[in-house]
């Protein structure tokens, strides 16, 4: 090993600690989801987790590497942001069965941590939607809302759904979901409702949107406890402003510029913005540093282009949400992003590389 001289300075991060920061600034949206969907939350959580830990020891037993690996919060990690994408009402064998495509599949086939080309934890989350449509698109009314009749507070109550599902509570799975906003306005354009009348039958209100009291997916309803976890994230330099804001604010634009040509026909910036899985996806998934571009301007394209994707998936795709498979297909360009924007070396001419 060649000796490099001193002095050797440590920036202080680790893996553990970048990865268990993430995991902090997650922690307003997860107790978010508990209070909205109570004991549901805990259990698909958890759940998850847990596999995608047993799943990342298993791996690496199998390959014979070190399984101290599994302590590193990587996994820990991928579970609780699949947890945070999936419906409430998804039954405990789907949760397992994502979490190990998520460790399986998106992860260790690559390599595992750092070779990884996707988002394991959206990788999961587009299987399971390919696989189980119905259930993946599921929404329960949560807690506090005058329509629920299910107290997910109810530990017995939670658990049974969970376990074997609506029919074990005594009610149909129709008595107890509700549209998402995203959904509704989609179902209700195709039979001819414009964009306004539909956020009138739906009740929708931005306030309920920010802090999150609509139906969506664990993590992705308030606004609120996402954009305080990504301002974390930003102070720590966890993650770099570039694709936050390269992708909310394309997102924004384009809203912006087409509700002002059809305001029937295309929702509003703000409705984008707080609804789905957008911001969720980015400040945590599109920076993941392992799947995304290395430089400043590489970030703000790849931002950029997920915007497009996802205001282009949700306004003409047959899909309401749109932010998980723009990510994921940005994913696939990030080479070719990371190509065109490497800075020049100082000292080397176009001409220069050619003729070496």
């Amino acid at each position: 090993m060649p000796i490099v001289s001193s002095p050797h300075l440590h920036g202080g991060d680790s893996i553990r600690l970048t990865m268990m920061s993430v995991i902090l600034a997650l922690l307003p949206a997860s107790l978010m989801a508990i209070y909205l969907f109570g004991w549901l939350a805990v259990f698909i959580i958890t759940t998850s987790m847990a596999t995608c830990m047993l799943a990342e020891w298993l791996c690496l037993r199998c390959m014979g590497r070190s399984t101290k690996a599994v302590w590193d919060g990587s996994a820990a990690l991928t579970g609780l942001l699949l947890a945070l994408t999936l419906p409430p009402t998804l039954p405990w064998w789907m949760v397992v069965l994502g979490s190990i495509f998520a460790i399986v599949l998106g992860k260790q086939v690559y390599g595992g941590l750092g070779f990884n080309l996707f988002n394991p934890a959206l990788s999961a989350r587009v299987i399971l939607l390919i696989s189980f449509p119905l259930q993946m698109t599921t929404w329960i009314v949560p807690m506090g809302d005058a329509r629920a009749v299910v107290d997910l507070y109810d530990i017995a109550v939670a658990w049974s759904l969970f376990w074997s599902g609506p029919e074990a509570i005594g009610h149909t799975l129709d008595a107890i979901t509700m549209a998402s906003p995203l959904g509704h306005v989609k179902t209700e354009w195709t039979v001819g409702v414009g964009v306004t009348d539909a956020l009138v039958h739906y009740n929708y209100s931005y306030l309920d949107a920010f802090l999150g009291f609509e139906a969506g997916s664990l993590g992705e309803t308030s606004a609120m406890a996402l954009l305080v976890g990504g301002i974390y994230l930003l102070a720590r330099h966890t993650i770099t402003w570039h694709i936050p804001f390269a992708y909310l604010a394309t997102v924004a634009l384009l809203a912006a510029v087409f509700n002002a040509i059809d305001a029937e026909r295309f929702a509003p910036p703000m409705f984008h913005l707080l609804a789905g899985g957008l911001m969720l996806c980015a400040f945590f998934m599109a920076t993941d540093p392992v799947s995304s571009p290395v430089t400043p301007l590489g970030r703000l394209f790849f931002g950029m282009g997920c915007g497009i994707l996802t205001w282009c998936i949700r306004t003409f795709g047959g899909y309401p949400e749109g932010a998980m498979f723009a990510v994921l297909l940005m994913n696939c360009a990030v080479p070719l992003i990371d190509h065109y924007c490497r800075p020049r070396v100082y000292g080397h001419s176009v001409d220069r590389d050619a003729g070496s």
